[in-house]
């Protein structure tokens, strides 16, 4: 296949606009190191432009102050052109992540299911009514947008996350900025011209694309009313920062250093490939990633026999392969935090049993799946999130010791139990400190649930019914009727 560079434009106020200091910048594909697309460098000057494009379309525009179901008719005239336009959308991340095609087909797919769903939420945001507070009384409480929301989204999953907010907030009548990673802004950016095909009125959906610096304007900017990150956690930190000038809400979704637990009486083989799968899905480039497994030291040797025999099966090469399994690291950066956690493991004791090294490749820059057995809670390997295709396997021999484990990092993500006893998976599921605990599988997701994380792995909750409360703010209102009893006596 020729690889064709795209140039892609901002979305602001419902036009296609350059930057303000007309510069732009490109991006490499990590897979083949070559010039793929080339973007708008924004600066403050269009960031403020877009705030205030969205302003003017929350305070005085239709959106907010349509029925919910004209909104949910635009909502779903988005979600059917990604479906129309899912071919194009995938091979754009492909080439600017370097995930597999086969993968980013799927991954769009789930985008329109996003899309969908939220469509649903436009007619069923409602409060709630209090008729027993007397006979004089009637309360009610509201639930209205919140305003103008910033969003800043993260490389891995740049459309997908982005549609686990967007569309939501949309659907209670918010209006939106949307900041993509500059690794991965082609996505984001095409979705918005999606939006203003479908229907959307001008300055509802804004998307700008440049460097972190854009980020921090906007996560501050005293004319947005909520900031909802996605990204690191030490990052989180400084967007929340950086929101508390203005006291606006905040919705974090952070890192996570997610453990997956084997029980002995597991289905081994499932569990064997779904740990495969969580750990090498999108290069474990995932904040999801099964990344510690914590298996029983009765089925530890059989399990990483069967890890490492599956793990030697997954195709690792060029991500326009449909075969291909395992694509590219998205940066040199990522590279290298990826090489130095490896080193650290070697260093502390851990045993390779796979891999440990970065493929040896002509372009691009890819690493060999890789297996760490003997590893201890004190590692960086078992503690810091890699990011990377590498497995880490720790071994227990209670089940008070391996929810110990699970809770022992500061973060609180997800989690996972495989078992056949009922009474293990609930007890787990109750004491793990995980926003999702999965039982007898990994990943699976639906738009219908929430999804967020514990401790320092965030705050709020995306996704389900829940999703639309992160968007609006309450209101009471109490209405007396009658003849009001005087306070100052006659």
């Amino acid at each position: 296949m020729q690889l064709v560079t795209n140039h892609f434009q901002m979305t602001i106020d419902g036009a296609s606009v350059e930057g303000a200091a007309g510069e732009r910048f490109d991006r490499q594909s990590p897979a083949h190191d070559v010039v793929i697309g080339t973007y708008p460098q924004a600066t403050t000057v269009d960031v403020d432009q877009a705030v205030a494009a969205a302003r003017r379309a929350f305070d005085s525009g239709p959106w907010p102050r349509m029925a919910g179901a004209d909104r949910a008719r635009v909502l779903r005239g988005v979600a059917e052109a990604i479906e129309t336009n899912l071919e194009s959308l995938a091979l754009i991340e492909v080439l600017e992540s370097g995930k597999p095609i086969s993968q980013a087909r799927d991954e769009m797919a789930g985008v329109a299911e996003l899309w969908w769903y939220a469509a649903t939420l436009a007619q069923h945001a409602y409060g709630d009514s209090h008729n027993a507070l007397g006979e004089q009384y009637l309360a009610i409480t509201l639930r209205e947008p919140v305003g103008v929301v910033a969003m800043i989204t993260p490389w891995n999953f740049p459309l997908l996350i982005a549609s686990q907010k967007l569309p939501f907030a949309l659907a209670v009548g918010c209006t939106a900025v949307v900041k993509p990673s500059q690794l991965t802004s082609g996505t984001t950016l095409r979705l918005a011209e999606l939006c203003r095909d479908a229907g959307m009125p001008d300055g509802v959906v804004n998307v700008v694309s440049g460097t972190g610096s854009i980020g921090s304007h906007l996560s501050a900017h005293p004319d947005t009313d909520m900031v909802s990150f996605t990204g690191s956690t030490q990052v989180g930190r400084l967007v929340f920062a950086a929101a508390s000038s203005t006291l606006k809400k905040v919705a974090l979704e952070l890192g996570g250093k997610n453990a997956m637990v084997v029980l002995p009486d597991a289905d081994l083989e499932a569990a064997a490939d779904a740990a495969v799968f969580g750990v090498y899905f999108n290069v474990g480039q995932c904040c999801n990633s099964s990344s510690r497994l914590i298996v029983h030291q009765d089925v530890s040797d059989e399990f990483e026999a069967r890890v490492v025999e599956l793990t030697k099966r997954l195709a690792v090469g060029d991500p326009l392969n449909p075969l291909t399994k395992v694509g590219a690291i998205v940066s040199d950066e990522q590279l290298a935090t990826i090489e130095r956690l490896v080193h650290e493991g070697v260093a502390g004791g851990a045993t390779t049993l796979l891999g440990g090294q970065r493929r040896a490749t002509d372009v691009g820059r890819f690493y060999e799946p890789t297996v760490f057995s003997c590893v201890t809670p004190t590692m960086s390997i078992a503690n810091e999130e890699i990011f990377g295709p590498v497995m880490s396997v720790l071994r227990f021999a209670t089940t008070d010791e391996a929810v110990a484990l699970v809770n022992a990092t500061p973060y609180g993500l997800s989690a996972g139990v495989w078992t056949r006893d009922v009474d293990n998976a609930m007890l787990f599921a109750k004491r793990a400190q995980a926003g999702t605990v999965w039982v007898n599988c990994w990943m699976d997701g639906f738009p219908e649930l929430s999804f967020g994380g514990a401790k320092q792995s965030g705050v709020g909750r995306e996704l389900g019914r829940h999703a639309v409360e992160e968007f609006t703010e309450l209101k009471t209102v109490t209405l007396r009727t009658g003849i009001r009893s005087m306070w100052v006596p006659a």
